[in-house]
């Protein structure tokens, strides 16, 4: 079986890894700031569904949903989700960590692994649509937070 892993960037921030995970978790406004994940529904409940609205992969007009499964929730830590059993032959995991580095500081990290039978061949169609959008949120969740942190 094939496993492959996508990372993004990782982000410095200037603020406590407790405002940032609120951010990254304040789904309602991610039309105003996040640029890959357009909207997102879900409660957060383990087990349940998390649906990800984000840009089609060929950069063509509209976007389309992608529904996983939540599977940890570990504030202001760690949010995991996986693609459970909707894409037959395919397991992606998705992790995004937020490390602090001191009480005002912390950097903020995803990756997601692609495990199964069709691994190889997702890997190879989606990797670079991944990873810029992974990269795009990192930095973007940067701007935000520290934008917000300017406004108050």
């Amino acid at each position: 079986m094939s496993e492959h892993l996508i990372e993004s960037v990782v982000v410095e921030i200037d603020a406590p890894a407790a405002f940032v995970w609120d951010v990254l978790l304040d789904y309602p406004h991610y039309p105003q700031w996040n640029p890959y994940t357009r909207a997102v529904a879900t409660t957060l409940a383990v087990g349940s569904p998390i649906d990800l609205t984000l840009p089609k992969p060929d950069g063509g007009e509209g976007t389309w949903v992608s529904r996983e499964y939540i599977r940890v929730v570990e504030p202001p830590r760690l949010l995991r989700y996986d693609t459970g059993d909707t894409f037959p032959g395919l397991l992606g995991v998705r992790d995004q960590v937020v490390t602090p580095l001191s009480d005002d500081r912390c950097s903020y990290r995803t990756f997601e692994t692609f495990t199964g039978k069709y691994a190889d061949a997702v890997f190879a169609a989606q990797r670079e649509y991944v990873k810029n959008g992974f990269d795009s949120v990192a930095h973007a969740l940067r701007e935000r937070v520290e934008g917000l942190l300017t406004a108050e």
